[in-house]
């Protein structure tokens, strides 16, 4: 046999040679496939997959109608139909890029106005001030407005003198505490107007202010409003904690 193979090399090779070319003539004969390939943008999938619902009102350009409320509307209403959309729209994660988006915006106009409403109080404030009377303008010269930590400060200064002075009401009368008040009210005229003299002055004229109108207003309270141990002196002491709180805060 393979002495028969070896003598008749002409008819393997030939044969080896057709089967080969009818192979490759069954490939060429077969037509081409091809698979189009979808391209999807991970914001459209869901958080979660599946199908979920998506925001109708995803690319409307008014924040007010994109969360479906007025222009007039309320804080509490503009954070209420956030909430509701987010929780109905929560596994679409452009729906909720849009929802965030509209109430950002809502909320960085309604800042803007409120700034510029303070702006505008003030320049109003400003104009009635420059526009008052000689008499007014002067008076109102000697007054500023300090910052709120040293009016609480110098509020919880007073205030404790006037608890104190109440509380020991019944063992003796204010003028420890009046004195005290009066050295502090100077300290913090000195400190601020540098001038020891004017300190002085000004925290005499709010000790006198005090104590004349403790004198004239404490008669007129109804007696039924009083404790019986409260006497004049302990009411008229707490006009001039008021007093001396008011010139040592609000006068320079």
């Amino acid at each position: 046999m393979a002495a028969t193979l070896i003598s008749k090399p002409t008819l393997s090779s030939s044969f080896l040679g057709q089967k080969l070319s009818s192979r490759e003539n069954s490939k060429r004969s077969e037509p081409s496939r091809l698979v189009p390939r979808v391209t999807k943008c991970a914001t459209d999938t869901a958080y979660g997959g599946g199908n979920v619902p998506k925001f109708s009102r995803l690319n409307v350009w008014d924040p007010y109608k994109r969360l479906g409320i007025r222009r007039d509307a309320s804080e509490e209403e503009v954070w209420s139909s956030r909430n509701f959309l987010l929780n109905q729209y929560a596994n679409h994660e452009r729906s909720a890029e849009s929802i965030e988006a509209a109430f950002e915006k809502i909320l960085m106009a309604s800042f803007i106005k409120r700034k510029k409403t303070k702006i505008n109080l003030k320049t109003r404030l400003k104009k009635q001030v420059e526009e008052s009377p000689p008499w007014v303008q002067n008076l109102l010269s000697f007054v500023e407005l300090p910052p709120p930590v040293i009016i609480l400060r110098r509020l919880f200064l007073f205030g404790f003198m006037a608890c104190w002075s109440v509380m020991n009401s019944a063992d003796a009368g204010p003028a420890f505490q009046v004195a005290i008040s009066f050295g502090a009210c100077v300290y913090f005229l000195n400190d601020k107007t540098k001038s020891l003299g004017r300190a002085v002055l000004i925290g005499f004229g709010g000790l006198v202010a005090g104590w004349f109108c403790g004198s004239l207003l404490v008669p007129m309270i109804p007696p039924f409003l009083l404790q019986p141990t409260w006497s004049l002196e302990l009411l008229t002491s707490l006009f001039i904690y008021v007093s001396l709180f008011l010139s040592c805060t609000f006068l320079k």
